[in-house]
Order: structure tokens, then sequence, then C-alpha cells
């Protein structure tokens, strides 16, 4: 068996000596009254089509709840994958669209938990499948056909990576408008996939609502998110997100995209007993309305051009670094989409609460790997930790009935 779920014990000498700089940035925020056309046609459904050239959860705003499974794959055989496979498509297919569990007989086990009542709402329910590079071993022959910059997430300056929170052959990311929702349709798919699904690792969260409006905020405070690329913006996601079948890129990748997950734990109590005026200078932007230091508005542009030396926003704040406003850094954008984590205390009776960073790249090493190198031993280091996650590549969408996640790959290595 697996050890169960939990964040590594961290005291402060272990915790300041072993860190490392992390994007923090948040997807795209749930949109405010009042907002304008655009950011209103990027609030959250009801529901959302499961059959398109993407998969959903990608550029669809953000619900509120989230899960994040992990899976080692147990199937003893290729065929046996290709099941799995299909039964992950089969429930997420139902469960996005709702409606009558199917009747069975009244000696069998109800075909449905029932946690969500006699009928399943969709409730902005999206499952979005990523398989990660260990899928690609020897054991399904799936080797020749490995997305080109997809491998194991590597340890970067100062991480704390705890491996049993990291890596898996698939991982499921859930997302719906209520927490019982997501719990409903984990246990759905591990129900239909037992045998030859088993849960490596799991982080539940939650987006926080807009205080008091804008952007929503992560758990040290601050508007996270600010400058992310619009969903809504079919451009952007083309040149950013979506992976094309170019280069050294397999064909069957295309509408999908390189999918980073990264469990940073936030040191929340050293955090709340520093100065307001030491955490604006980390990050560079006012706390309270989110705008850069240099500015009076959230969205407003820092221009660092006027600040060359760092006397406002110093040289190694979180946002300069992360996005210098240059030629290079705009193809370096990706489409973050994480989740705020409480999960309650560790060992030693410190809060274990953080971000569930998660973001979407259409080239894993320009995109992510080069903004997280730039972050390297920024000052905020002092005061996040992570300690799992990893790297995944998410599937084409299904693109009709009698298609399933994973297809386009199975044809490949055929």
């Amino acid at each position: 068996m697996r050890a169960p779920d939990r964040s590594p014990m961290i005291g402060r000498r272990g915790f300041v000596g072993g860190l490392v700089a992390a994007p923090l940035g948040m997807a795209a925020g749930l949109a405010a009254p009042g907002l304008s056309a655009e950011a209103r046609a990027a609030e959250p459904a009801a529901s959302y089509p499961f059959h398109g050239v993407h998969q959903q959860g990608i550029a669809t705003p953000a619900q509120k709840y989230s899960a994040f499974v992990a899976f080692d794959v147990t199937a003893d055989s290729r065929d046996q994958l290709d099941a799995v496979l299909r039964a992950v498509t089969d429930r997420a297919r139902f469960l996005t669209a709702g409606g009558h569990p199917h009747e069975v007989g009244l000696t069998a086990p109800p075909a449905d938990s029932g946690v969500l009542g006699p009928v399943v709402p969709a409730d902005g329910l999206t499952v979005t499948a990523s398989v990660g590079a260990s899928l690609f071993d020897e054991r399904f022959g799936l080797a020749s056909a490995r997305p080109a910059r997809l491998r194991t997430m590597e340890d970067f300056p100062n991480d704390a990576l705890d491996r049993d929170q990291c890596d898996g052959d698939l991982l499921l990311q859930i997302c719906a408008h209520n927490s019982d929702t997501v719990v409903h349709a984990l246990r759905d798919v591990m129900r239909a996939t037992r045998g030859g699904l088993q849960v490596r690792w799991r982080k539940d969260g939650f987006v926080s609502p807009p205080r008091p409006s804008g952007t929503p905020r992560n758990l040290l405070g601050f508007k996270d998110g600010t400058s992310n690329p619009a969903a809504v913006d079919a451009a952007s996601m083309s040149e950013l997100v979506w992976t094309r079948a170019t280069g050294d890129e397999p064909e069957w990748v295309a509408g999908g995209s390189y999918h980073v997950v990264r469990l940073i734990r936030m040191l929340v109590e050293f955090w709340d007993r520093v100065s307001i005026n030491e955490q604006e200078n980390m990050i560079g932007r006012s706390r309270d309305t989110g705008a850069p230091l240099t500015r009076t508005h959230e969205f407003d542009d820092p221009h660092y051009e006027l600040d060359p030396t760092g006397d406002v926003i110093q040289l190694d704040a979180h946002i300069r670094l992360a996005n210098p406003r240059n030629a290079e850094s705009k193809k370096q954008q990706m489409l973050r989409r994480p989740y705020n984590y409480d999960a309650g205390v560790d060992a030693n009776g410190n809060l274990d609460m953080g971000l569930i960073f998660a973001c979407f790249n259409q080239d894993l090493e320009r995109q992510f790997v080069a903004v997280q190198k730039r972050l390297a031993d920024e000052p905020l280091v002092d005061y996040i930790s992570p300690v799992g996650g990893g790297y995944y590549f998410a599937l084409p969408g299904v693109r009709h009935a009698g298609d399933y996640l994973g297809s386009s790959l199975m044809k490949a290595t055929a």
C-alpha cells in the first residue's frame, strides 16, 4: 500500500533551507458583475459540452471546487488499458451531462452512490484526463508515441518534493461548482475502473470568491492571476496552450496540452508575522488592490522601464521575475488554473495549506520550465515549499460519441 497523502513536517530552519521559487499566479478569476462582455462570457456555466477538439477544464473558467487525483495504472495489458480509458470516458461523458443513473435489479448494488440524489446534476462538472511520462514505459507499447517534452518532474533548486505526492501514470483533474459533485464524480470513476487504476496521490482545492472584486486571492492574501492570458482569446490559446503536431511532436498530440501541477505548501504562520510593506515588496503588488506598486489599478501595466533599478518594484519581486513584460516573456506565458488547498494540520500541529498550482502549456520547456528557472531564489521562497505534483500531458478532446480519451494515442501505437 502506498503511504497516505500528507505533507512533510517542516520546521522553520528546514523550511527556509529547503524551498524553491515557484510561480504562484492563479488562473483568471470568476468574472464579477459589471465586467466587460468578454469577462462575462468567461463566467462558469451550468454544464459544458463533453465532445470537442479539446478537453474541458483547460480553457474552462475555474469552477469553485476541484480534486487533483493521480493514479498508477494497474492494468495488466494494453487491452485492459484501453478498457480503462474507455471507462473513464464513458463515466465522464454521463457525469458532465447529468441525468438518471441506469436501472439495476433489486439484488444488485445501486448504479450510483446517491450522494447527489436520484438525479445527477451536471453542476458545471469537468473531468480532465492527463497522462504522465511513466505511462510510456515498456508495459503498454506506448514509448514511441511519448510527447516530445514529457518527462518526470525534476527537483528544482530548493524543492522539498515528497515523491509519494508526485507523478503518476494518469491524472484526473475533476472540477465542479460544488464539492459533493467532485466527490461523487471521483467515486463513480474509481468504481468503474477498479482493478485498472490505483490512487497514487490526491489533493482537493477551492477557488476563493473575489474579495471585494476582480481576481480571487490566494492564501497569502494577494490577488493571484492578474496577468493570466485570456482563455476566451482563441489566438492566445493557439500560441500558448494547444500543442501542435509539428517538429518532434507525434501527430496524435494535436489538441492536447502540457499540464503542470505543483503542490505548494505555504508557511502561513510565518507569513502572517511579516510586515505588509515587506509582503508587498516580495510580491510587487498592493495587497488590497492588486495593483503593481508603480500604479493604481489591478490590471495596470507596471511599466518596468520607468523603474529600471527597482526603486519601487524590486528587481527580485515575484511579478517582475515571473513576467518581465518583454518579447521573450510574452511567449512564455502559461494558462494558469490553480486552486487553494487546506489540508488541516501536519503532525507538528502546523497549518497545512497552500496552492495547487496548475497550468497548461504548448511547450513545457519554453514556458513553465523557463519561468521556473527565472524565479529561483526569489525572496518568497522563505514562505513557500513545493512538495509534490508532476508533469502530465492533457489528452486531446473526445470528438464524438464513438470516440474516447486517448484514442489517438492508442491508434498511433497499434
